[in-house]
């Protein structure tokens, strides 16, 4: 019995690890901002609608979407939204998540106000 609550609970914590959103908060000189597992810095982009990426082809070598697998599931503000090449991109409150290709280190926000449309994603 032992045995297999032990497994149980440990599958549990197996499964919770694999399907929490690859996310953290960092410190920039912009603030705390969100960040992929790697410390680079996400974006929003302002022509995103909600649960919809409109970042795709030439926008998306350059803005690389914060990718989910198909076993991921969302929770709380996290969310994943289907991309119009059928593949899944985490969001956060429905906005899609990106990494911009410039930030060359943790802690750059070099993306900020590219364009007129690219926010720095806040916690």
């Amino acid at each position: 019995m032992k045995i297999i609550l032990a497994s149980t609970l440990a599958l549990g914590l197996f499964v919770g690890v694999a399907l929490a959103a690859p996310v953290k908060t960092g410190t920039t000189a912009m603030g705390d901002v969100l960040t992929g597992e790697n410390g680079m810095t996400l974006y929003t982009f302002k022509k995103d609608a909600v649960g919809m990426s409109n970042c795709n082809e030439d926008c998306a070598k350059k803005w690389p979407p914060l990718m989910a697998s198909d076993s991921d599931t969302g929770e709380g503000a996290y969310s994943i939204i289907t991309r119009k090449d059928g593949s899944k991109q985490w969001a956060k409150d429905g906005m899609a998540l990106y990494f911009w290709v410039k930030d060359a280190k943790p802690g750059d926000t070099t993306g900020q106000g590219v364009g007129d449309a690219w926010d720095v994603a806040k916690p």
